[in-house]
């Protein structure tokens, strides 16, 4: 026990310390405050300094209007946590652009939701150098798309990257080659996305329940659940896993969506199957039978943006791509490039059961948040009881490398391969095969694959199927 005098000492060279600070994060929450309940030392008008952002003046906006101002500190709402934080609630987003699958396209630091470029780079993702060393011709090459088609004729290139056109500001062209074009999911009628029955991901609908079309115009005179009733097997499988369900009917033929036909164009559906026209083959008629590229083009067409062909989960056959698992419609794109299996958790929940899978990406329900749309923005637990539960067995919060809210931790963004219920795991653990973690065949738990249905191996390389595309 310290003696009474030197305990005093300690408590006015911590206030004083305390007094330096101009706003401090909320986790930390330093008191200016004698003991529970007592008096604030500072007076209102420094009090309300501390919580007013730089530059404003008095009477000015306390903690961006976002929060209440508790003695010098900014205390964000707690109505809806995890949309505003902060040591002034200054920051709205969690989430910084990304370029090529790294946030701001690493050359820049994630703050507050906006990229801090390092300098010599400039962009919403700091994807722009401001120098370039490249000739023309280099850079246009590398502005080419899986077609050789500069920027897909929607934008410019700067430098080896391309910069999207939205003169309008709504940023609906998007993509490493601009080869997304949401204006594409637009009603000509009421000039909604996905006519305000979908979400729409690099310019395809994916409609609503009880909704279809390419544009989800079209609304079905029997309730989603009566749809399903109807395509359900005896077996329990909708269309005994061989097709969709439209409306209660079963269509058996595979459609390819970037073909705008069934067959891809090059077939006739007869009895749910493909049956192809002389010269193509593959149960969407998606093959030549002779090709007229090389080795070497094929890949080239197959790898889009991807380092691998058909982004490592398929098979590469003159320039087009047959996704695996075989009948899968889990993975798809003229790469391969979407894998909804990244949308389910390791109970085979998608989304969390909060949201959509889109492409591989969750798009969350209003009031949930996160990569598997696993947190509410709205809790119930008080800051105290959400924090006990992000403390892992060495009393650290989320192990240094996260935040925590709602009694769950958000690992940091900036470290991709920090996971785990506490961020105290390291995916660059798990095996790799062909530079991929877990091949791509599976997730990575805490250093060990759990690789999906057909999959095995350490890296999830081995398919366990009959046919190996």
């Amino acid at each position: 026990m310290l003696p009474a005098g030197f305990r005093n000492v300690l408590l006015l060279a911590s206030s004083l310390l305390f007094a330096g600070l101009s706003a401090v994060p909320q986790s930390f929450s330093p008191s200016l405050r004698i003991g529970p309940g007592a008096a604030c030392r500072l007076s209102r008008a420094e009090s309300e300094r501390r919580c007013r952002a730089p530059g404003q003046p008095p009477g000015g906006a306390l903690c961006h209007g976002r929060g209440r101002c508790d003695c010098g500190v900014c205390i964000c709402h707690v109505s809806e946590p995890g949309v505003y934080f902060g040591p002034l609630c200054e920051c709205h987003e969690w989430v910084c652009e990304t370029y090529d699958g790294s946030i701001c396209a690493g050359h820049g630091k994630c703050n507050c939701g906006k990229c801090e470029c390092d300098e010599g780079w400039s962009g919403d993702a700091c994807q722009y150098p401001t120098h370039c060393d490249l000739t023309k011709k280099k850079s246009n090459q590398m502005c080419k798309n899986s077609q050789d088609v500069i920027c897909s004729n929607a934008g410019t290139c700067h430098c080896g990257r391309c910069k999207c056109d939205n003169s309008d500001g709504n940023g609906l062209v998007y993509g490493k080659f601009c080869e997304c074009d949401d204006r594409e999911c637009i009603d000509d009628e009421t000039e909604e996305i996905c006519g305000g029955h979908g979400k729409c991901y690099c310019g395809n609908c994916y409609c609503e329940a009880g909704w279809h079309g390419d544009k989800c115009e079209f609304q079905c005179d029997i309730t989603p659940w009566e749809s399903k009733r109807r395509c359900t097997s005896p077996d329990g499988k909708i269309c005994s896993n061989r097709g969709i369900c439209v409306c209660g009917e079963c269509s058996y033929c595979l459609y390819d969506r970037y073909s705008d036909d069934f067959c891809s164009g090059h077939g006739q559906c007869n009895c749910g199957r493909c049956d192809c026209r002389v010269g193509w083959y593959g149960k969407k008629c998606e093959h030549p039978n002779s090709c007229p590229l090389s080795a070497e083009e094929s890949i080239k067409k197959c790898q889009g943006s991807s380092d691998l062909p058909c982004s490592g989960r398929g098979k590469c056959e003159c320039g087009k791509c047959t996704c695996y698992p075989p009948g899968d419609r889990r993975v798809y794109g003229r790469t391969c490039e979407c894998d909804n299996r990244r949308c389910e958790d390791l109970d085979g929940v998608i989304c969390g059961g909060h949201g959509t899978c889109s492409c591989g990406r969750c798009v969350c329900e209003k009031g949930w948040f996160g990569k598997l749309c696993q947190h509410p923005r709205k809790c119930n637990m008080t800051e105290e009881q959400s924090k006990s539960l992000c403390e892992s067995a060495d009393g650290i919060l989320c192990s240094g490398k996260g935040s925590c809210h709602c009694g769950k931790c958000i690992c940091s963004a900036e470290e991709w391969y920090i996971s785990g219920e506490f961020c105290d795991c390291d995916d660059r653990d798990c095996d790799k095969h062909d530079g991929l973690i877990c091949t791509g065949n599976g997730i990575c738990s805490c250093g060990n694959c759990e690789c999906w249905d057909g999959w095995n191996g350490n890296a999830c390389e081995i398919w366990l199927g009959t046919e190996y595309p």
